[in-house]
Parts: structure tokens; sequence; C-alpha cells
């Protein structure tokens, strides 16, 4: 065999283990087949490993840690990668914004951690902490690995998606009314719309979370009494289920204290 192509052979097979020692696909469709035959889970890594911040310091301080390799034991690892300057071949970047698009990617880093068959049961993102930290969090996010856990982070994407489309038009109905200081006006402007949108569940309390202390701030500035009260009604009303509820309490821990501190 001539010389250049037992150099070519060489190159080929450094890379090949190159890659098989990091142990990250690149294609969640084998990314399936891995976990299907292995019987794990997928970690998917959405990223812009060229010009994303975050990805880059998620991967120096997490995933090329050594301690990080522990990983394998329950996930199969997929970098789906989102480039500004890296070469990629058509074929590879048409099946990257497909994934994006089925799974309603919106910013960089995503982790979305799925089962055998890809069905996502859990999201994240970058970590501060290191590998031990990064393993146990993710740990943690395998115990919604279940049907329910499944049903659950289906139930919030779609619920994500009515808060956004349906975020701007109550935007544009309440604007005018809080520019009026017209505050019954528009929190029953809202009413309705919710109301005959028929938003309900943790959709209807992300929309008035951020509907309504957007317009008791625009209608009463300052006021931080008028404040708690919406926030009270809100957390009293909130679904059992919130995700977002401890944050909304801490909130509203802290208006308190900032009322209490002007008082």
């Amino acid at each position: 065999m001539p010389r250049h192509l037992l150099a070519c052979l060489a190159l080929c097979l450094s890379v090949l283990s190159l890659s098989a020692a990091e142990g990250w696909l690149t294609d969640l469709d084998e990314g399936i087949k891995v976990a299907k035959a292995e019987k794990k889970a997928i970690l998917v890594d959405f990223t812009g490993s060229d010009w994303c911040g975050w990805c880059i310091r998620l991967k120096k301080e997490v995933f090329d840690q050594k301690e990080f390799a522990a990983v394998s034991k329950d996930f199969v690892l997929v970098e789906l990668d989102y480039p500004q300057r890296k070469k990629q071949s058509p074929e590879e970047k048409a099946k990257n914004k497909a994934w994006a698009e089925k799974f309603a990617i919106e910013g960089y880093p995503t982790i979305l951690l799925m089962d055998s068959n890809g069905e996502p049961f859990a999201q994240t993102g970058y970590q501060a902490g290191g590998p031990v930290k990064y393993l146990a969090h993710l740990k943690e996010l395998l115990k919604d690995n279940t049907s329910k856990g499944k049903s659950a982070f289906a139930q919030a994407k779609k619920d994500e998606l009515i808060v956004r489309a349906y975020g701007e038009e109550i935007s544009g109905l309440v604007g005018p009314l809080v520019e009026k200081k017209d505050l019954a006006g528009a929190e029953a402007a809202l009413a309705k719309f919710i109301k005959d949108k028929k938003v309900t569940g943790s959709a209807k309390f992300s929309l008035n979370l951020n509907a309504r202390v957007g317009i008791v701030q625009g209608c009463k500035p300052g006021d931080q009494g008028a404040l708690l009260k919406v926030l009270d009604e809100l957390i009293a009303e909130a679904p059992a289920d919130t995700k977002d509820l401890d944050d909304v309490k801490q909130f509203r821990a802290q208006v308190a204290a900032a009322a209490k501190e002007k008082k």
C-alpha cells in the first residue's frame, strides 16, 4: 500500500480514536440506536461551540473534566453543534436545524435529557460547580425518566409556547391602559383575554404573573403594597405543580423586605 494512503489511514484512525475517547456522538439518530442497545438515557448538548460563551464554559468546566466520564454509566452523549465559523456538511447542518426546531430550542447551551426512544423528560443548561456537582444534578433529573415525568415535561413545553405566543398580544392589549394608569381596566382586559383564550394551569399562572406584575408596576410605580397584594393573589391561585412558585415567593419576600425598609 502506498505510503500516503497509509498515512491517511493512520490519521483517520487517530481521529476515530479521539472521538471514541471523548465519548460524544454527533448524530441523534445514532445516539437513539446506541441508547436502545445499551438501555440508557440520552444527554443531548445543543451548543454553539465556537461562539457561545456559556457553552464553552460548560464544556471546559464540566464535560472535559475526567470526573465527568462517570456520566456514561447512565447516558449516551450526543452533541448537536450550531457553530458560526466551524465547517459542517450541509447534511449535518440540516439535521441539526431540524432537531432544534422539533424540540423548540431557544438558546445555547440547552441540555436535553431523553429516554432511549428520544422522548425528552428534562432540560437544563450551564451549572456552576464543576463535574461532580453536575453529575449529581443529572442524577436528580434522571428521576423524571418516567411516564409521569415525560408527560409533565411535554406539558411544560406546551405552556412555554402558549406564554410566548400570547405574551406580545397581552402587551399590546394592556399597554395603552397602563399608560393611562388605568389599573382596573388593564387587569379586566387581561382577565378577559385569558378567559377568552381558555388558558389554564401553569400557562395561565405565567401569563398572569408577567402581565399583572408589569401592570401594577406601571400603574402604581414604587407602591410595594399594591405589588405585594398582586403577588399574594398569584401565589394563592398558583397550581400545586407550578415550578416557578418558589421563585415567586422569594421575589415576594424581597418586595416585603424593601417595603419594611422604606417604612
